[in-house]
């Protein structure tokens, strides 16, 4: 059965990578609006209403204020930003974070999709909490580093332009980043994760790690029970894989241009020290590729429909 899908915000770096996705699909009717119409607010609220599903590419005040437009219990909605991530009423769209939130989304009128630094950290996590290998009043720490068009098209033109010069830049150095409250949420800890984020100079990819002092640790797993634990979590999946290889060096580009996502575990096994390791592309499962996936799932397709793998 064909659906019918509008973006609002299809313009965006976020919502172009989505079309891209969705071009051509024999099961997909894009509805779209001329650039004289994008900000009409009647046009916007007639597509709104219109279509059978809605993914929005927008600020959050602006996507909350989209959601408002829809007056039909019929419109269902992946929302891209942050605005309702922690949000009550909103399906959380990972649809490998759980064994049953897969079944959710397909059922559900609202989705979030996650972060970009999320997915890595939460795909890394959830599964050892679940597992009972990280205490859930464990403090955990999340370094990462993304391309910089995670920032957008400001930040996107500020780099390419000339504008902005830095190899690597540090911030949110007052531990207070919006996705925080997003990671200790859906990973189910007591306690929000020490988050240090950086932008670096190449346009998308995303590392995300989480070192881990397994001797420390009320359980003490070796490094084997930790990659057979993440390993069975996404047994059978086609988007995240479970690599046991050592390599020598990890790049920021390694899925760079997919929708997948990589973990590894990596560590010295003789100190008991981890570092759980997730690639991936911000702009592909951390963003359009999540969204291309909880449409799949939400209409009944095949989740890796349209997805670059």
């Amino acid at each position: 059965m064909r659906r019918s899908v509008f973006i609002d915000g299809g313009a965006g770096t976020t919502g172009l990578e989505i079309v891209e996705r969705l071009a051509g699909r024999a099961d997909i009717d894009l509805v779209t609006l001329a650039d004289d119409r994008r900000k009409d607010p009647a046009a916007r609220r007639a597509a709104l209403n219109d279509a059978d599903f809605v993914i929005l590419c927008l600020p959050d005040d602006a996507a909350r204020e989209s959601v408002a437009l829809i007056d039909n219990d019929r419109t269902r909605v992946i929302d891209a930003s942050t605005a309702h991530r922690t949000a009550d009423g909103w399906a959380y769209g990972f649809p490998e974070l759980e064994p049953s939130q897969a079944g959710i989304i397909a059922e559900a009128a609202r989705v979030t999709n996650p972060g970009c630094y999320p997915t890595g950290f939460l795909a890394l996590v959830r599964p050892l909490v679940r597992a009972g290998l990280i205490p859930v009043d464990w403090t955990l720490s999340v370094n990462a580093v993304s391309g910089y068009s995670g920032g957008g098209r400001q930040m996107i033109e500020a780099y390419e332009g000339g504008g902005e010069t830095s190899a690597w830049r540090g911030y949110a150095l007052g531990l207070d980043h919006k996705h925080v409250a997003e990671m200790q949420r859906h990973a189910r800890l007591e306690h929000p994760p020490i988050f240090t984020p950086a932008v670096v100079q190449t346009l998308r990819g995303m590392v995300v790690e989480v070192p881990l002092p397994l001797h420390a640790m009320p359980r003490r797993p070796g490094l084997d029970a930790v990659r057979e634990t993440l390993a069975a979590a996404y047994e059978g999946s086609r988007i995240v894989r479970v690599l046991d290889d050592e390599p020598a060096l990890i790049r920021i580009e390694d899925d760079a241009g997919t929708d997948r996502l990589t973990l590894r575990v990596l560590g010295n096994a003789d100190r008991g020290h981890a570092r759980l390791v997730a690639t991936l592309d911000n702009l592909g499962k951390g963003a359009a590729g999540a969204a291309v996936q909880n449409l799949n799932v939400m209409a009944g397709f095949d989740p890796a429909a349209g997805l670059v793998l």
